[in-house]
């Protein structure tokens, strides 16, 4: 029979945080994917991005590819048999669910960084349509009144980009005061995104969208202008 050592049901999993500063003083820029398992394609994106080494050119770029590796690898929104990570901020570090001992670890970093933007990769199975509540392929989602000015200029950029059917980009108010963006938007003033892909795209047109947007961001920032 083997013994569990006191504490260790409160065991937070690890998250997978990189960490870029540039030379230059400038944003911190913070950019998440993989808070819900089945939305595989921001991941993907962050992944790739790494893997050729994405680095910050002002400021500091922070990454997290998979805040959920236990839905991740399950490829289910959740965890099997846990919360929904998108609804457990704040967090707490003494809690019995991991999810919200995780939250805590993310909230943590958050306030610590005060980034000037954070962004978190999202994918939806409706496309956007305004007639349709809740439908969110092809948004960028925002919670605070009125939209953040950088908003427009990203989807203007994406609509340049991506012109095929059903590619088109909006923008969507939704304010939800219990997810994990609106908690850290609240408690920090940063500007707070939730990027949707539809999931009527091949997953490769998905990442190629979800690398676009994080470039755009990083680059309206000045954090990785896209010339360099």
């Amino acid at each position: 029979m083997t013994r569990l050592s006191p504490g260790l049901h409160h065991f937070t999993p690890t998250l997978p945080i990189h960490v870029f500063d540039a030379p230059g003083p400038g944003p911190t820029a913070l950019i998440q994917a993989g808070i819900h398992g089945d939305e595989i394609a921001g991941v993907h994106a962050l992944q790739e991005l790494l893997e050729e080494g994405i680095r910050p050119t002002r400021g500091r770029l922070i990454v997290v590819p998979v805040m959920n590796p236990a839905a991740y690898r399950a490829r289910q929104r959740c965890a099997p048999g846990g919360l929904d990570l998108n609804r457990c901020f704040p967090g707490d570090a003494d809690a019995p669910e991991p999810e919200r001992r995780l939250a805590r670890r993310f909230m943590d970093l958050v306030l610590a960084e005060r980034p000037a933007l954070m962004a978190t990769l999202h994918e939806s199975h409706k496309r956007y349509d305004p007639a349709v509540t809740p439908s969110f392929g092809q948004t960028l989602v925002y919670g605070v009144d009125p939209m953040p000015e950088i908003v427009p200029r990203i989807l203007a950029r994406l609509n340049a980009r991506f012109t095929g059917d059903n590619e088109r980009w909006d923008p969507q108010f939704y304010p939800v005061a219990t997810s994990s963006t609106e908690v850290i938007v609240a408690a920090t003033g940063c500007v707070g995104l939730c990027v949707e892909t539809w999931m009527g795209f091949v997953e490769a047109r998905r990442v190629e969208m979800q690398r676009s947007v994080v470039e755009l961001l990083l680059d309206d920032l000045g954090v990785r202008p896209l010339s360099a």
